[in-house]
């Protein structure tokens, strides 16, 4: 039997993909001048092909903590799944991690080849922050500056890409911790804290519940990534739907390779137990959020 809580992420993952493929419709948009067929299918391929939707959940479960889980919270989440699935995209190509498969399937490269990969991967990015601008996101502008603005830093150079950045130089290279934990929170940390804010900024909550949800983004966002080293060292190919095993062979520096499978455990276990303190003050309101903790640390794809 399927656990009360996976159900409640794959309606999530539904509806969150039921928003993008609307969003990705062959309709150009007042001001687009056309959507070139290849182009566009290369962006659906490499959004609408399954996946857990964890940080568009994030965003519409930290959206739901403060009443706010209407329409502008389904397309917040959309955009910022659109920001992952461009790095996806671009971290798959063969100038960075050189993968064939993503999600059991070929990578938007091996589909069609590396420039419209690269332009699929610019159009992704770019149309994020078109769907949270645009006035159907139905927030006060404010907000919606906010919501692109954090988006912009956690996505960019002092976040993912400048994470991704800090990754490929570091192969080879032996990093202490504190570099391994700055870089993983660039790279995987930084979309996940923001998904977590992006719903405190919805729901027009005060600092310092956006503050707080920061934290809990911050402690799940590393447990993510600690779950994600110890799979590549334990799961199969089959059971992740890439290829395992690349970051040994790639001489990165992770957590899990500089301390070994038990410690890695443990730490998965104080975050969790981190998470569930932090979000302490908003009761039973938040357990969909602690549900959210423990699956990320006990994933086993």
């Amino acid at each position: 039997m399927t656990p009360p809580f996976e159900v409640k992420l794959a309606v999530g993952a539904e509806m969150v993909e039921a928003e993008l493929r609307r969003l990705l419709d062959t309709r150009p948009l007042e001001g687009e001048i056309a959507r070139p067929v290849r182009l566009l299918e290369a962006m659906r391929h490499g959004v609408l092909n399954g996946g857990k939707r964890l940080r568009p959940f994030l965003v519409l479960e930290s959206a739901a903590l403060f009443d706010a889980s209407g329409e502008a919270a389904l397309r917040v989440a959309a955009a910022l799944e659109c920001v992952h699935c461009y790095s996806l995209v671009h971290d798959d190509l063969p100038a960075m991690d050189d993968d064939d498969l993503r999600r059991g399937q070929p990578t938007v490269h091996r589909a069609f080849d590396e420039a419209t990969a690269i332009l699929a991967g610019d159009g992704l990015l770019t149309y994020a922050f078109d769907i949270i601008g645009d006035a159907q996101t139905a927030l006060p502008a404010e907000a919606r500056l906010a919501l692109m603005t954090r988006l912009a830093r956690a996505a960019g150079i002092g976040g993912m890409a400048g994470g991704q950045a800090l990754d490929l130089q570091a192969e080879g290279q032996s990093l202490a911790e504190d570099d391994i934990l700055r870089l993983q929170a660039m790279k995987t940390g930084a979309l996940i804290r923001y998904a977590c804010e992006a719903g405190a900024i919805i729901g027009g909550a005060a600092e310092a519940d956006r503050e707080r949800l920061g934290e809990f983004g911050a402690a799940i966002g590393l447990a993510f990534q600690l779950a994600d080293d110890l799979l590549d060292l334990t799961a199969s190919s089959e059971a992740m739907g890439k290829a395992t095993g690349k970051d040994a062979a790639a001489g990165k520096a992770t957590l899990a390779g500089l301390h070994g499978i038990d410690w890695t455990r443990r730490q998965l276990r104080g975050l969790v137990a981190q998470a569930e303190d932090i979000l302490e003050p908003y009761g039973e309101g938040a357990e969909g959020l602690r549900q959210a903790a423990r699956f990320v640390a006990e994933r086993q794809s």
